[in-house]
């Protein structure tokens, strides 16, 4: 691996998690997580993913989130997602090792087309750790960084400011604001990082580097982005920060990815909806 870049000696993605790196105070999470998805699931879950901070073994307990991904033999539909959502939920109730959970489902066949190979299957094959069922990642192909790789995974930040400025006008309790500030900020952040991403040819998940690494390239927007990085772990129930993300670093953001990387396809849909 070549040091500091999140790549191999050969430029590919080298997979950022592993389950020996999870922290002992999540290992009880995940004891409990498993059989309630088994149960829940049956015989249409195909294979099961660890994401985030947790597998990186970078989570801080109380602090960090749980992120999943499931694999189901078929298209997920709204029961799906409802079981996924309520699982999701006790899971957040019970355990104060984690700050939230969220589980994102994947039909198999979708998640391995065409279509998704430099979203979904990028996704998958670098950012995802298998932790039970069956492991897709020997399907996929290794990763480059990428213009077609930005776009087709970040590409979509115009595409979403409408429905941000909805759900903020909709929020009413600080709970929700926390939540969407969170939300935001990550989305922002992360897209930061993939615009200047082919250019550094370097890959990192955290949030801190990833805002450092944007403002190198950027440093009319360090600030902000730094601003973004640190709201992303510690939300704040602020409307004028909301709107500062809505209506001036997301719509730049947007802007300058359109014109450096292009826009994600209509017909390539952002995962998990």
């Amino acid at each position: 691996m070549r040091a500091g870049t999140g790549l191999d000696d050969q430029g590919f993605f080298v997979p950022e998690g592993a389950l020996s790196r999870v922290r002992p105070p999540f290992d009880a999470v995940l004891a409990a997580a498993r059989p309630r998805l088994e149960e829940a699931f049956a015989d249409r879950l195909d294979g099961a993913y660890l994401y985030g901070s947790v597998p990186r073994g970078t989570a801080r307990a109380g602090r960090s989130d749980l992120d999943l991904l499931l694999v189901l033999a078929r298209e997920p539909g709204p029961a799906d997602r409802a079981a996924a959502g309520e699982l999701a939920a006790g899971l957040d109730e019970e355990f104060r090792q984690i700050d939230g959970a969220g589980i994102l489902l994947m039909g198999r066949e979708r998640l391995l087309s065409p279509a998704e190979r430099h979203d979904g299957g990028w996704f998958l094959a670098c950012l995802c750790t298998p932790w039970f069922g069956t492991d897709h990642v020997p399907l996929l192909p290794r990763y480059r960084p990428s213009s077609l790789l930005a776009r087709e995974t970040n590409g979509d930040l115009g595409a979403r400011l409408p429905l941000w400025r909805e759900r903020v006008a909709r929020a009413r309790t600080d709970a929700e604001l926390r939540l969407l500030c969170r939300a935001f900020a990550r989305k922002l952040v992360r897209t930061g990082f993939t615009l200047v991403m082919p250019r550094l040819n370097a890959w990192t998940s955290e949030l801190d580097a990833s805002a450092l690494a944007f403002g190198d390239c950027y440093p009319q927007r360090g600030a902000q982005m730094r601003r973004a990085a640190a709201v992303a772990r510690e939300p704040l129930a602020d409307r004028a920060l909301l709107a500062a993300f809505t209506e001036d670093l997301g719509p730049w953001l947007a802007a300058e990815y359109a014109r450096v990387h292009g826009v994600k396809s209509e017909e390539n849909p952002k995962r998990g909806g």
